[in-house]
């Protein structure tokens, strides 16, 4: 049975799932303090560091922290999606710019055979995870509704406490939200529409870049709150 008044629009159907998924992570992230924002699992995790102090070649950032990040390559979970990309018709550069790799990577992985090797995907804190989301979405919103000018990498002011990154974060989120509000049908079928440069936006039509980025919100939200999870039961006992 249909709700009143519930869109059942592309668009309208969209929002209701990005702002129910705000919803279920607000409530998830309500008291989160510092020591569990920073808090690393295990060791050689990936989180928001001092520049300087980061263990990782390509961390960024435009201030005195930067979030984590490694050299780029294709994990072999991903291995599936880069054959699906190439029957889809991109080329084999246009794959390997999607993945920020060298041709050659590419041409590696659609030769594979057989089963891929366990992939060494680093563990991250909530930190990281939160100033990831927040680095994409700020890119996705400057490349689609802002200048289309400002390196993605530098718009996010990373922060070592949770409270400010989270103040942050939530605004960004009704800036973005109230953007794609306002798009139009035409908009939504508009290939390019998005010019973000690290994905395959703007070979894309927006309504399914914005698709993309509801589930880049909710898989990492997932994840935190997983997080979270295990960091108020690392010291409960069984039973």
């Amino acid at each position: 049975m249909e709700t009143q008044g519930a869109r059942t629009d592309r668009l309208g159907l969209l929002l209701a799932q990005f702002d129910q998924a705000r919803e279920m992570a607000q409530v998830r992230l309500t008291g989160l303090g510092d020591e569990e924002y920073l808090w690393e699992p295990v060791a050689g995790c990936w989180s928001v560091r001092r520049r300087g102090e980061a263990t990782t070649p390509l961390a960024y950032g435009p201030g005195e922290w930067v979030l984590d990040k490694g050299a780029p390559d294709i994990p072999a979970s991903e291995y599936a999606e880069v054959a699906r990309q190439a029957a889809d018709g991109m080329s084999v550069s246009r794959i390997a710019d999607d993945w920020s790799v060298g041709v050659e990577r590419v041409e590696q992985v659609l030769a594979h055979t057989g089963t891929p090797e366990p992939d060494e995907v680093p563990v991250t804190t909530i930190a990281w995870r939160l100033g990831h989301l927040h680095s994409c979405m700020a890119g996705q919103w400057e490349w689609t509704f802002g200048a289309r000018r400002e390196e993605p990498e530098l718009l996010v002011d990373f922060s070592p406490s949770a409270g400010p990154a989270l103040m942050r974060f939530w605004a960004l989120t009704d800036r973005w939200r109230e953007s794609v509000a306002a798009l139009t049908d035409e908009q939504l079928d508009t290939v390019g529409l998005s010019q973000y440069p690290y994905g395959p936006d703007p070979g894309e039509p927006f309504v399914g870049v914005l698709a993309g980025a509801n589930l880049e919100f909710i898989h990492h939200m997932a994840e935190i709150a997983v997080l979270r999870d295990l960091h108020r039961a690392r010291f409960a006992g069984p039973g």
